[in-house]
Order: C-alpha cells, then sequence, then structure tokens
C-alpha cells in the first residue's frame, strides 16, 4: 500500500516537476505515534495491542483520518493512508489536512467490553494529538459509529463537551444525517460524472460489485435507484447474479440480517473470486486494498471501474487497464463522499446546528460534481489519466498551502 501510494504520489511530482527536495516536504508525515495499549479483559488476562497514528499534513486545516481496527494495521499502513487523506481532502476542497490511524487487534475475537476498554486506552494515550482544531478520527475498516461515541465520550473527559473531536458518531449523540451512506452516495455521483462524460446516463449501464458493506451496499441502493441495473454482487463468503437485475433493496435487507449476500435467493450463486471479472460495464470494487491485481487486468471486462474501496487497483494493474482504455475514477476521488459528509458534521458540530438531510446530499453532490469536473479537466489539459490528474490538484493544492504558510518562493504550476 505504501509503495502504491509513493509511486501515484512520484508520478504526479514528475509532471508538476518538482525537485527531489519539494516531495520530501510534502510526502513526509509531520508526526507519527505509536502507542502500547494494555487493558485487562473479561477473563482477568492483561491484552495487549500496538495503536498507530499517523499525522500526514495539516496546512489545508486539522488533520482528518480514520481508525482502522485490523490484525494487519501497522506503521507503514497507517502512512500511505494518511498521505491519500491528505491528497483527498484537498481534492474535495474541504477545510482538512491528512491522517490515519489503528489498532492492531482482531475486533472478531474481543468482546464489546474489551473494545470499549481498548478504544478508551487508545484515546487516553493519544489525547495531546487530538481535538476538534488538531486532528479528527473518523471510521474505518472495523470500527463504526458506536466506537466513535466512545472516543467522543472518553475525550470529553478531559477537554469537556466535544462532539466536534470525532465525525461518523451515530446521529443520536450529534452525528450528520446521511454520513451513514455518504461514501456510497458519493460513489454513485462520481460513476454518474463519469458516464455523463461519456454521453451515457445511470439507466444505460449494468454494474458489478465487490464487497457489500457499508460502501458497496449504499452505493448498490442508490445506484439502483437511479435505474441502474446491478448485475453481480460478491462479498467474501460468496457472490450472487442476476443478468436482468438484483432486486437491491431484497439483497440490501438479506445482507442486514445475514451478513452476508450469500444464498441469497433473488440469484444464481457464484464464486466471490469471479467478480472482477464479470461481464458488465462498470466494476466498483468496494471491499479491500490490491483486489484487483496484474493478473486480472487482462480480462476485466468493465469499461469503467469507481474504487469504492482504499487502494483496490494495483499499479500494474492500474497500468495495464489504463492501456487498454479503461476508465478508472480513483479511490481518492471516488469515495471522498464519506470525508465530505464528515465536514458536514464537524461544521454543524462546531455551530451546534443541525442539517436537514436535503442539505446535506445537495452540498454533498455539489462538492462530489465540483471534484469530478477539476480532476477531468486537470487530466484534459495535461493529457494525463485520472488518478495522476487527482494527486496532481491535490499536490497543487496542499503544495501551495505548505509553502505559503513557510513565506516560501518555490513555483508550483497551479494553471
Amino acid at each position: 500500500m505504501l509503495d502504491a501510494s509513493l509511486r501515484y504520489f512520484h508520478q504526479a511530482a514528475e509532471v508538476l516537476g518538482l525537485s527531489t527536495n519539494i516531495r520530501e516536504i510534502l510526502v513526509t508525515p509531520r508526526r507519527v505515534m505509536k502507542v502500547e495499549i494494555v487493558t485487562e479483559g473479561d477473563d482477568g488476562l492483561l491484552s495487549r495491542h500496538i495503536g498507530f497514528r499517523v499525522q500526514h499534513n495539516n496546512a489545508r486545516g486539522p488533520y482528518k483520518g480514520g481508525l482502522r481496527y485490523h490484525p494487519a494495521m501497522d506503521e507503514d499502513h497507517a502512512s500511505a493512508l494518511a498521505s491519500l487523506m491528505t491528497w483527498k481532502t484537498a481534492i474535495v476542497n474541504v477545510p482538512f489536512g491528512g491522517a490515519k490511524g489503528g489498532i492492531s487487534c482482531d475486533p472478531s475475537k474481543m468482546s464489546v467490553v474489551d473494545l470499549d476498554r481498548v478504544t478508551r486506552t487508545f484515546v487516553e494515550r493519544t489525547k495531546e494529538i487530538m481535538g476538534p482544531t488538531l486532528d479528527i478520527p473518523a471510521p474505518d475498516v472495523n470500527t463504526n459509529p458506536e466506537v466513535m461515541a466512545w472516543i467522543m465520550d472518553e475525550y470529553s473527559k478531559y477537554e469537556g463537551f466535544s462532539p466536534a473531536v470525532v465525525t461518523g458518531k451515530p446521529v443520536h449523540l450529534f452525528g450528520s444525517v446521511g454520513r451513514d451512506e455518504a461514501t456510497g452516495r458519493g460513489v454513485m455521483y462520481a460513476l454518474r460524472e463519469a458516464l455523463r462524460d461519456q454521453g451515457k446516463k445511470l439507466s444505460d449501464i449494468t454494474v458489478a460489485i465487490q464487497g457489500f458493506g457499508n460502501v458497496g451496499s449504499h452505493a448498490a441502493r442508490l445506484i439502483a435507484a437511479e435505474g441502474g441495473t446491478i448485475v453481480a454482487v460478491a462479498d467474501h463468503l460468496g457472490g450472487v447474479s442476476k443478468p436482468d437485475g438484483l432486486d437491491v433493496p431484497a439483497l440490501f435487507a438479506w445482507a442486514g440480517q445475514h451478513h452476508t449476500v450469500d444464498a441469497f435467493p433473488g440469484g444464481d450463486a457464484f464464486d466471490c473470486s469471479e467478480i472482477i471479472t464479470w461481464p458488465a460495464d462498470v466494476l466498483i470494487p468496494a471491499a479491500l486494498e490490491d483486489a484487483i491485481t496484474a493478473d486480472h487486468a487482462p480480462d476485466v471486462q468493465a469499461s469503467i471501474i469507481i474504487e469504492a474501496a482504499n487502494g483496490p487497483t494495483t499499479p500494474e494493474a492500474n497500468d495495464l487497464l489504463h492501456k487498454r482504455g479503461v476508465t478508472i475514477v480513483p479511490d481518492i476521488l471516488a469515495n471522498a463522499g464519506g470525508v465530505t459528509v464528515s465536514y458536514f458534521e464537524w461544521a454543524q458540530n462546531i455551530q451546534q446546528f443541525r442539517w436537514e438531510i436535503d442539505r446535506v446530499n445537495a452540498e454533498l453532490e455539489k462538492v462530489m460534481i465540483r471534484a469530478y469536473q477539476d480532476v477531468r479537466d486537470v487530466a484534459a489539459k495535461r493529457k494525463i489519466d485520472l488518478r495522476t490528474a487527482s494527486f496532481v490538484l491535490g499536490i497543487q493544492r496542499v503544495g501551495i498551502a505548505s509553502l505559503s504558510r513557510q513565506h516560501a518562493r518555490v513555483p508550483i504550476d497551479l494553471s
């Protein structure tokens, strides 16, 4: 993941003609914190986990990024994801920087009480670098609104009532309406704009989706509601397909009850590994990273890929697909709906004023359309692909902010 993000960064930096020194300044995290978390489990035994928080860049605003609870979580992973957040917040032009963090643990083997203890200990260890104007975490893999509520509660014990310290909270605890579906809704907007560039509408296309968690399920539901035909969906347990379109509301309800799309009675079962090469106009990878590799690339049948997950396409696969003429809307643009509505939640918390759902969705649509058009214009002007254009745009905005704060006169082309 780190190697891939650095490769894309340097490709964009080459387009911009940045010196080695400027590249190092922009790519190096401002701060990396690693903490030991020791808690007493339900069985009375001590457990030990390592927590990370990488704060990459705050030139454009407070650090912003998710907290991931996963056994493979480590500093390199956090650093890569933190840098992607820096460019992502710049692309959608919200006043945040980039951060990422998490805890190397396996929530599936922990009780709710254990998770609560570990989360609160992590907050106690990192509270000095967190805060509504310093660093604002959000949900990521294996974290959810409940975990965010624990973070807000624990931080508030030290600093007083602080709902803006974290986003993705339950709506009844100062979260924002529309946040749960925001990433999936942003994916739908990104797909709609990409189709518009090709003279098509959502009702013209078939879609295959890998992953049916929060992002994949809401993307499927919203695309189907706009007339798109969802022909195949897969998760880690299985897949289900129907050539004339799945009943997405029924599948949504099934997955909510069974926590998988496997065995859904409204379609034909298939091996989940086949989803990447499914015969569909659009492929939406909405699971974990490195889902599309060089081995898959020659057999991908979709002409458009919308990256709902973080880093789902390896650099080697990206190059092969680009040569084949496949349009890839990259993760740092396509899945930016989540951080955008996180910004809306933060703003509501700061203002102590709640927005209605119509306003949230309307503002999100405006942000996603503008971001897509900005990236598309950079790509057209410089004759580069959308991924490189996204990095170019993000680096330009972060670079100018960083250097302006330091009164540095280093030319970065903003034209």
